[in-house]
């Protein structure tokens, strides 16, 4: 209700609809922010259990603030989205009040009965202006205490966030992929835990960023435009980056799916006379379990191109350079975050753009082949 005629002004104005999707994003920002500053916490700290040339490169490519701009920059997102919806109740109420007040003075048919509708709209209009300074009032204060206060960093990290959270979630991915592989040297099940939140971190950026119309239109302008710009070519290295890291973790789930509807309907032909809940117990046990060896089996293939450059080489190196390069794509993940220099960025794009070529693509390739033989043995 964007005007009220009997009233003569809008006592509630404000989109709920629209709040409550700004509220959603932000909280979608922030826990991928909190994920990924816990994540740079345990890598970054030499007490964990990495170790070697690796974990060296990788700590001395993070900045010594930035893992406390990350945590400062998701407790804000968090308080943000928290203030959003509560002001988003609020403001359903204080507009549900307002249509009553609205109905009370064109339903009026004396003089006092229109004024008494009106002076309940201006007493409603007043609470409702005091209520949007009051979250206003927190939103602010939260920022300014949170924010750092060297100048352009957290302000950087914020716009980007916010402004495209679907990136956010690519680059929590790349960073949750490195601590995976890093993970994996040690405690290969911990290792696939992590890669298998990377991954549906992937399968949650693709859909977004394939969601979004600036998105495609960067790819579309390129293929029918021939504009190959530096946004086409972002566009085009961050969905390989979304689709190479997404797929191991589809097949592995693909796989179990597999196996558990097999179990489920043998478990029914086994026993007509079991009662249905039996056969979707039995299902999803084997789902679980098939999905889980699944993916232990996918994380032990090698990279075919690397395997073969390296066939001669002592097997500490091979390991060294698997984990090295999901931990170059978590540098340049964190430097999307670290600098607003076009010349950064660029470096990145190509950076990612070779490594998805290199690794990515081959390391997918593999993977998919390995839960395709499971599927079909």
């Amino acid at each position: 209700m964007s005007h009220s005629p009997a009233l003569g002004f809008d006592p509630a104005p404000g989109n709920p609809a629209a709040v409550l999707t700004l509220a959603k994003k932000l909280l979608a920002s922030a826990n991928s922010l909190g994920e990924a500053s816990r994540v740079v916490d345990a890598l970054a700290s030499n007490s964990s259990g990495w170790q070697g040339e690796a974990a060296t490169a990788f700590r001395a490519s993070l900045s010594r603030d930035l893992p406390r701009y990350l945590r400062s920059a998701h407790t804000s997102l968090a308080e943000a989205a928290r203030r959003l919806t509560a002001w988003h109740d609020t403001l359903v109420a204080h507009r549900a009040l307002a249509a009553r007040y609205e109905s009370q003075a064109a339903a009026a048919t004396t003089e006092p009965a229109l004024a008494d509708a009106r002076r309940l709209a201006r007493e409603l209009a007043a609470e409702h202006a005091a209520a949007a300074g009051r979250v206003a009032k927190t939103l602010n204060a939260a920022a300014d205490r949170l924010a750092p206060k060297e100048p352009g960093v957290f302000a950087s990290l914020w716009q980007k966030i916010t402004e495209d959270p679907a990136d956010a979630l690519s680059n929590a991915s790349a960073i949750l992929g490195a601590a995976g592989a890093g993970l994996s040297l040690f405690c290969p099940p911990a290792g696939l835990a992590v890669m298998l939140v990377a991954g549906g971190l992937s399968l949650a950026a693709l859909g977004m960023h394939a969601a979004d119309p600036r998105f495609r239109k960067s790819l579309t302008d390129g293929v029918t435009k021939g504009e190959f710009d530096a946004d086409f070519w972002k566009a085009g290295v961050t969905l390989l980056g979304d689709t190479a890291g997404a797929v191991p973790g589809v097949a592995a789930v693909a796989a179990g799916a597999r196996a558990g509807t097999l179990a489920a309907r043998a478990a029914l032909t086994a026993a007509p006379e079991a009662s249905a809940l039996s056969g979707l117990t039995e299902g999803a046990t084997t789902f679980g379990r098939t999905t889980w060896s699944t993916g232990l089996q996918i994380q032990e293939v090698e990279n075919p191109l690397t395997a073969w450059a390296l066939r001669s080489t002592n097997p500490t190196v091979t390991k060294t350079v698997g984990v090295a390069v999901p931990v170059l794509g978590a540098a340049t993940a964190i430097s999307d975050y670290a600098s607003d220099s076009d010349a950064v960025e660029q470096t990145a794009v190509a950076v990612d753009g070779a490594r998805g070529v290199v690794d990515d693509v081959p390391s997918s390739t593999a993977k998919v082949a390995k839960a395709w033989s499971v599927m079909s043995p």
